[in-house]
């Protein structure tokens, strides 16, 4: 009998919590605040230079004297005053490094971001050359990363800010779409610490891609640039939850894929025009946080 009265008990539990669930809503006060997400300022990039660069398909690095037009599996770096290719480094068609993606140049190296896009399952590396010569040095082997394809990634203090890629076509998974695409931590052995999605706004804006460009910019916010779109998308880390924050679109006459913050000019970003095989450079305009739930990037630890 006591099992039959518990039981009893535990049936007239479960539909008094389904029924408090379902008018939970109802029962919100008038006044109970509603979300609303800050609003996205609207700006305007300055073209300062361009270069020819046929080997521009996927992105550019940049160093004070130079400009590195960077190719699925092609490295070609270009004097910025008179525009002559200094040197170049091609990989096999079919080779051990398929899909170049987002690059930097620190201390005289090139690090890039690798992967085997469009196969599958993802696999990812770090591929670092030699900024004077291109010759390779060495790599990071990170292999199979079910989150994604490696399009971007950047310190962030003695860590890693790190971009994966989904995609909706037939060079994604079957069972996942672009609202994948997400943004990790990871320490500099490469372990993940932790990460971010990405808001809505800006997937719909990439679909059917992701992100092909990604940096900490140096007002320590996160710039990103999707695939086709004449578009720069500015990120702020939230105070709390999963989201990042967009707080700007900033027009750009660059039709989206990799780009790099030049550290010698401040505020000046250089990115490509696949289409016109050129690189553009720009100045870009001040960001302002319009709200106390949009933070800055920093070194600092994001919890754990």
């Amino acid at each position: 009998m006591r099992a039959i009265a518990a039981a009893s008990v535990m049936v007239a539990l479960g539909l008094g919590l389904a029924a408090e669930g379902a008018g939970a809503q109802r029962r919100f006060p008038d006044d109970w605040p509603v979300y609303a997400p800050p609003p996205v300022e609207q700006l305007q990039a300055t073209e300062t230079a361009r270069f020819a660069a046929p080997e521009a398909g996927q992105g550019v690095a940049v160093d004070r004297e130079h400009v590195y037009a960077i190719g699925n599996f092609v490295i070609a770096r270009y004097d910025r005053t008179t525009g002559a290719r200094e040197a170049i480094w091609r990989g096999a068609r079919g080779g051990l490094i398929g899909h170049l993606n987002s690059c930097f140049v620190e201390a005289g190296e090139l690090w890039c971001a690798n992967s085997n896009h469009p196969r599958l399952p993802f696999a990812n590396s770090i591929e670092i050359f030699d900024a004077a010569t291109l010759a390779h040095r060495r790599t990071v082997p990170l292999g199979i990363m079910d989150e994604g394809s490696l399009v971007w990634f950047d310190r962030l203090g003695k860590d890693w800010i790190v971009g994966l890629a989904q995609y909706n076509d037939q060079t994604g998974l079957p069972f996942k779409n672009n609202t994948f695409a997400g943004v990790q931590l990871h320490d500099e052995r490469w372990r993940r610490l932790g990460g971010w999605a990405l808001p809505d706004s800006v997937i719909a804006l990439m679909a059917p891609q992701a992100a092909s460009g990604g940096a900490i910019g140096p007002d320590d916010l996160l710039y990103l640039m999707g695939h086709d779109r004449p578009e720069m998308y500015v990120l702020a880390r939230p105070r709390m939850g999963p989201y990042l924050i967009h707080v700007a679109t900033i027009a750009i006459a660059a039709e989206g894929q990799a780009f790099d913050f030049d550290e010698s000019r401040p505020g000046e970003v250089c990115a490509i025009s696949r289409p016109a095989r050129e690189i553009r450079c720009f100045r870009l305009p001040a960001v302002t946080l319009g709200s106390e739930d949009a933070l800055r990037f920093t070194a600092e630890p994001t919890g754990g």
